[in-house]
């Protein structure tokens, strides 16, 4: 079958798809109250209702297409964090009914956070804990500690609560001491319980990613919001400078995937410990080129412009945030059948076709935060057709949550709810920061 992807035609027949409509109070009013509606009445139920494990604390997070627990165990940092920190953020847009059920789901996950993934003798905390909370692997990865900062930052923000402030900031201090790179800069991304670094390849002792240091950035960013203090800033302008200075290419518009501890881009592997890694179905991508990832590309967008203004200013350069956008609709949009794809060659063909949840749902932010900046009726457009396909095809309207992958024309691959490594945080956080921009909107 013929992909309708390549270049020339992305640019010769941008958003004619039948039904995708300019914006007017209308649409916008229509939109928002689809958004909220599936916020409020389907992804925080969903999670309120299956997610607090009752028996040992913390988030169950496996659950199949029908929303049943599958008996799954494993207790990752970096999603019970992201349960915590959606269970915090997300309670601004619950119903008032919602909100007490939902102070105590965080209140118990982060009791669970620090009393069972805590190391004690060295100090962070540990990637993976059993259902009953012992230590199942104890390695301290930068991912998940950038969550668990995140995480807590959230939750001390939202409830007032100085102990998880402690934590995120004595994290923050373990990182700078035992992961910051002091040579080349950035940080090590895997290291072992007494914060050695990891052996190198598959162990990714001897590399660095844009995955991991965007998400450092943006657990900075809300460290730095919760706290105020300089230190924390610095931190986080330094984390934006490495990233746009070695891991974006700032003239086109791509992120890079990997790089050697200098910083020079190699070819992307699945690394232990990662979704890539670890997803039920991976295909991945064998060749020795520059590969990107469109979905971390519009995402990266609006968490630069969200990190810019929790420090009070614009963009040094606000056309890079447009020109993130812009390569993603040239070159990695599905304008057929809707829809980011997973990966391609950087400037060229996409690779993979498939359809994964996150991408899409940070690209719904990304896009709306486009046109909330520049008011280009392409990003509303581009908007609304990724609504459209998220909203039919990835929601299971009736059990409350996405899908996780799905075909290039919106039928599924991989139809469960959640598993060690997929909560609320992606579904939810993107529908709750679509609100906030439809709010700038209809003012």
């Amino acid at each position: 079958m013929k992909l309708y992807n390549s270049a020339v035609y992305l640019m010769r027949k941008p958003f004619t798809v039948k039904g995708v409509q300019s914006m007017n109070k209308q649409s916008l009013a229509e939109a928002r109250q689809e958004v909220l509606y599936t916020l409020q009445k389907k992804i925080i139920p969903f999670w309120l209702k299956r997610s607090i494990d009752q028996e040992y604390g913390g988030y169950l997070t496996s659950f199949n297409q029908e929303g049943m627990w599958g008996g799954n165990d494993a207790k990752y940092l970096v999603t019970q964090s992201r349960m915590l920190w959606g269970f915090s953020q997300l309670s601004i847009f619950a119903e008032d009914s919602q909100k007490e059920e939902m102070k105590y789901a965080a209140d118990q996950g982060f009791h669970f956070i620090v009393r069972h993934f805590w190391d004690t003798k060295y100090g962070g905390f540990f990637w993976q804990v059993h259902r009953d909370g012992t230590a199942a692997d104890s390695s301290k990865l930068t991912y998940g500690e950038s969550f668990a900062i995140y995480a807590l930052s959230e939750y001390a923000l939202r409830y007032q609560n100085q102990e998880a402030l402690d934590y995120a900031e004595k994290t923050f201090e373990l990182l700078q001491l035992y992961a910051a790179d002091t040579k080349y800069g950035g940080y090590y991304e895997n290291l072992e319980a007494d914060w050695s670094v990891s052996q190198g390849g598959a162990w990714a002792g001897d590399r660095k990613s844009l995955d991991i240091h965007m998400h450092l950035m943006e657990a900075f960013t809300t460290l730095y919001e919760a706290t105020g203090k300089e230190i924390h800033r610095r931190k986080l302008e330094e984390s934006i400078g490495l990233i746009l200075d070695h891991m974006v290419n700032t003239e086109i518009g791509y992120g890079y995937n990997q790089f050697d501890l200098q910083f020079r881009k190699i070819p992307a592997i699945n690394i232990m410990r990662t979704w890539n890694a670890e997803r039920e179905t991976n295909k991945t991508i064998d060749i020795p080129t520059d590969t990107t990832s469109y979905g971390h590309n519009v995402e990266l967008s609006w968490l630069l412009d969200h990190a810019y203004k929790i420090m009070g200013g614009e963009a040094e350069d606000p056309a890079l945030l447009q020109k993130l956008l812009d390569h993603s609709l040239q070159y990695g949009y599905d304008y057929q059948y809707g829809g980011v794809y997973r990966d391609g060659i950087a400037d060229k063909e996409v690779l993979v076709t498939d359809k994964e949840w996150w991408q899409n749902f940070e690209s719904l932010v990304g896009y709306l935060n486009g046109y909330v900046k520049y008011r280009d009726e392409k990003y509303w457009k581009a908007f609304i057709m990724t609504w459209e396909f998220v909203k039919n095809k990835f929601m299971n309207m009736e059990v409350g949550e996405s899908r996780q992958l799905l075909d290039r024309s919106g039928q599924p691959i991989v139809s469960n709810m959640g598993n060690p490594w997929k909560g609320i945080y992606h579904t939810g956080r993107a529908l709750g920061e679509c609100i906030k921009r439809f709010h700038v909107l209809m003012q």
